[in-house]
C-alpha cells in the first residue's frame, strides 16, 4: 500500500518498466521540465510533439539535453495534439500529457468520435490525489475537473475509477466516503439519498472491490475524533482512502483549498476513462504536482 508519492516513484522504479508518455503540444518549460524530471527518475520514456525549434529553445533555457526526448516535429498546435492522439491509437504511447495547447483542444481530440481516445458509451472523468501532512495516507477523489454534476449513473462510474486507482496504489480494499454536507439521513437533500443508496450497493455486492459509507459529512470521512464525537460507527469514518465528491464545486474546491491554504502539500491529478490516463494539469500547477500526476498515471496504466 502506497502512502505517499515517493512510494509511487520507488515501486515504479523497482519494476524496471517505463511507460511510454506522449505529450501533446509540449513547447513549455512547464512540461518539459516536468517530463525531463520524470525521464531522469526513470518511470516513463518521452515523446514530446510540437515545434521543435521551440521545444530545443525550452530544453536550452532550463539546461536539458533534448536528446533525453523523441521529439515528433509539429509546429501547428492543433495539429500536434492530433498527432499525439493518433500516436497513442497506434500503440505509440501508454499515457498522453497535456502540455500548452488548450484544455478544450485536448478534449475535442480525446473525445473525437472517429479518431479520439474515449470507448463506445466510455465516460470521461477525473481523478484526483492528494498526499496531506496532515493525513496519514493518500486520498483519491472525484470528480473536480471533467463532470460538472454527476447524476446517479456518472457517480457509480466516478466511484469505479477511484476504486482502481486506489488498486493500482496496492490498496486491495479501498474505504470510499460518499461525501455530503451531513452524514445523516437528510431527504431534503439529494446527495444524501444517492450516497445511501450508492453504499447499500457496495454492501449488496453490486459495487465490487471496496468498502463504502454514505453519506459522510468531510469531517467525519477523514478524522476520527469527529466520528467518536459525533457518535459515528462507520467502517470508513475517519480513515477514507477515496472520497467520493457530490459535485464538481464541492470537488474542486477541496482540491484547491488543499493546495492554496495547506502547507506541504503534494497533488496530482489525472482523467480516466479513454484508452489511457491523460495528464491534465491545470496551468496554476507546479512542476511537482505535473510530476506527480505523472506518476499517478504510469502506475495506472493496466
Amino acid at each position: 500500500m502506497f502512502t505517499r508519492f515517493e512510494d509511487i516513484f520507488t515501486n515504479l522504479r523497482e519494476k524496471g518498466t517505463r511507460k511510454r508518455m506522449i505529450a501533446a503540444w509540449a513547447v513549455d518549460s512547464h512540461t518539459i521540465v516536468a517530463a525531463a524530471q520524470a525521464v531522469k527518475s526513470g518511470i516513463v520514456d518521452v515523446t514530446l510533439v510540437g515545434d521543435s525549434s521551440m521545444i530545443e529553445s525550452v530544453c536550452s533555457q532550463e539546461n536539458i539535453n533534448p536528446s533525453i526526448f523523441e521529439i515528433e516535429h509539429n509546429d501547428v498546435e492543433l495539429a500536434a495534439v492530433a498527432r499525439a492522439v493518433e500516436m497513442i491509437r497506434e500503440g505509440r504511447g501508454d499515457i498522453l500529457m497535456k502540455g500548452l495547447c488548450s484544455t478544450d483542444k485536448f478534449l475535442r481530440a480525446i473525445l473525437n468520435k472517429e479518431t479520439g481516445l474515449l470507448p463506445p458509451k466510455g465516460t470521461l472523468t477525473h481523478v484526483g490525489v492528494i498526499e496531506n501532512p496532515s493525513y496519514h495516507k493518500l486520498l483519491f477523489l472525484g470528480d473536480m475537473a471533467v463532470i460538472p454534476a454527476p447524476d446517479f449513473k456518472q457517480k457509480q462510474i466516478i466511484m469505479g475509477h477511484l476504486v482502481a486507482t486506489a488498486h493500482s496504489a496496492g490498496i486491495k480494499m479501498p474505504k470510499v466516503a460518499i461525501i455530503a454536507a451531513s452524514e445523516q439521513m437528510l431527504t431534503s437533500m439529494p446527495a444524501c439519498m444517492e450516497a445511501a443508496q450508492l453504499a447499500k450497493m457496495v454492501d449488496r455486492g453490486q459495487i465490487r472491490g471496496c468498502i463504502a459509507d454514505g453519506p459522510l459529512a468531510l469531517d467525519v470521512a477523514i478524522d476520527k475524533e469527529s466520528c467518536e464525537i459525533k457518535g459515528l460507527v462507520s467502517p470508513v469514518g475517519g480513515d477514507a482512502d477515496c472520497l467520493l465528491f457530490p459535485n464538481i464545486e464541492s470537488a474542486n474546491v477541496f482540491y484547491k483549498t488543499n493546495s492554496k491554504l495547506c502547507r506541504d502539500v503534494k497533488q496530482a491529478g489525472m482523467m480516466v476513462g479513454a484508452k489511457v490516463p491523460c495528464v491534465l494539469s491545470s496551468r496554476a500547477d507546479s512542476i511537482e504536482t505535473k510530476l506527480n500526476s505523472i506518476a499517478v498515471a504510469a502506475m495506472s496504466v493496466k
